[in-house]
């Protein structure tokens, strides 16, 4: 069992940078939790805990603490960034004897492969979530929350989705997680691109019509999807729902 440990950035008290009408916790709990699901949901062997799952006040050291005691595997700290800048960049620190750079890279690069967010590249410092931890550990900044264009991104559901996406997609590559292979899952989509800009021009006229759409890449494509389902009925509600709002709707099984 791969026991992975999520840290939403801030909480409480501390909001985190704050601007564009955004608090930094309130974004960091949104793409953590989402992280935590989909692993949970798509993934066997794996368990997860979180620093906090409200909006709690937590200090660094409550936070390591409860990483280290509980033997966690991975150590994941989600942040959104300020100072005037644009785009994605993770940390990792090299002080101290765990290998941490393969995950460094495995998160990275899906995360850049997933999301429209300029690429600030891989970097190291010396924060006290990534040197006190045992485990190996990953800081990752998701965009400025004072640049108008990357609060803009993390404003939508669709993008939150594509940026904890490519956090699981990194983790499960680093520890070679088994996909869940019990039961269908029905995904209503509404189309598929090569180029991401026609794929989010399409999800923001769906999310205009009412629908939760978000965006996925694979095989090649990036597909616009509005549902996910156990039960085939469910989709082809839905599918219905989605031609009679003017668009054309398939499902896909996964």
């Amino acid at each position: 069992m791969v026991k992975i440990f999520i840290d939403p950035g801030h909480g409480g008290t501390d909001p985190g940078a704050i601007g564009n009408g955004l608090q930094e916790k309130n974004v960091t709990l949104q793409i953590a939790t989402r992280i935590r699901d989909i692993l949970l949901a798509e993934y066997n062997n794996v368990s997860i805990r979180m620093s906090r799952t409200g909006d709690q006040t937590v200090s660094l050291t409550e936070r390591t603490n409860a990483a280290n005691a509980w033997g966690a595997d991975f150590y994941l700290s989600v942040h959104i960034n300020s100072g005037g800048g644009t785009g994605y960049e993770d940390y990792v620190y090299l002080g101290v004897g765990v290998p941490t750079t393969i995950y460094q890279k495995n998160i990275h690069e899906q995360i850049i492969k997933l999301v429209d967010f300029f690429d600030r590249g891989m970097k190291q410092a010396n924060f006290h979530v990534l040197r006190e931890t045992n485990m190996p550990a990953v800081l990752t900044e998701n965009g400025f929350i004072d640049n108008a264009n990357d609060a803009a991104k993390l404003k939508s559901s669709s993008f939150i989705e594509n940026i904890a996406r490519g956090h699981v997609n990194g983790i499960a590559r680093s520890f070679g997680l088994p996909k869940k292979s019990g039961g269908t899952l029905y995904k209503v989509q509404i189309g598929a691109f090569s180029v991401k800009a026609n794929a989010d021009n399409l999800a923001a006229e769906a999310k205009i019509k009412g629908f939760d759409a978000y965006v996925s890449y694979k095989d090649g494509l990036y597909k616009v999807q509005i549902g996910a389902f156990a039960n085939l009925k469910n989709a082809e509600q839905l599918a219905e729902k989605a031609e009679a709002a003017g668009f054309e709707a398939i499902i896909v099984q996964e």
